[in-house]
């Protein structure tokens, strides 16, 4: 296995998908829901994870190639991404992928009134465990899983390590610090409630920036390392 190769894209993804940033916004979006059904929504949760991650590391090649573009200009380009990423939570915003103002606002409602229709209005009062009603009011994937946890800097992430990635060893290390990033993700999802009580605003604001200075750190060895591949001339 490609040790280095692991212990960077563990680094980056768990910086990115960061699940003690996103626990916050994970409670209010599922607020008076009952423990089993918190539980259910973070097995979701990672399905949904789990699946998009498969596609893009299969597949994120490949539409690469399609569009003309190698490896070396992604990395370049996802490194700006990330280096905003990294920027925003330095300057205390968050890691989520919160998408734009009209989103951010669907997620606000969606906080406070579970039930709201994907129109704006509140949902007309349905029987217990309505299809239609639960389906509306599932967050699971939106906006849980895209695009605050699978979100830009995610998909550059996973597309620039499995970019990397040589023979088995180099994707093994992919898959299992992908592995290692959503199991923690899942254990912190499932006990949210009682690690959520436990976390204090000042301990999130610091975890936040420090993951701030992590991803912008990563973002600024993507993008020389996608120089150096484009300009050799830059090696000296």
């Amino acid at each position: 296995m490609d040790v280095p190769l692991l212990v960077r894209a563990f680094g980056a993804l768990f910086a990115i998908m960061n699940p003690f940033v996103i626990l916050p916004m994970y409670l209010s979006l599922t607020h008076g829901q009952s423990v089993s059904q918190l539980r259910r929504t973070s097995v979701r949760i990672v399905a949904y994870s789990l699946a998009m991650a498969a596609v893009i590391m299969v597949g994120g090649t490949a539409i690469l190639v399609f569009f003309g573009i190698s490896i070396d200009h992604f990395r370049v380009a996802g490194g700006i991404v990330l280096a905003m990423i990294g920027l925003n939570m330095l300057n205390g915003g968050s890691s989520a992928h919160e998408g734009t103002p009209q989103e951010k606002a669907r997620m606000r409602a969606r906080a406070t009134h579970p039930t709201m229709g994907a129109a704006g209005s509140e949902a007309a009062a349905t029987p217990p465990r309505d299809p239609a009603a639960e389906a509306d009011a599932d967050v699971s994937f939106y906006p849980l899983t895209f695009p605050m946890i699978m979100g830009p800097g995610t998909i550059t992430s996973l597309v620039v390590f499995t970019g990397q990635a040589h023979a088995v060893g180099g994707y093994l290390a992919v898959v299992g610090a992908l592995g290692a990033v959503l199991t923690i993700l899942f254990v912190v999802l499932w006990f949210a409630p009682a690690i959520g009580s436990r976390m204090s605003h000042t301990l999130r604001v610091i975890m936040t920036r420090l993951m701030g200075m992590i991803i912008a750190a990563i973002a600024v060895a993507m993008v020389i390392d996608g120089l150096l591949a484009l300009l050799p001339v830059l090696r000296g």
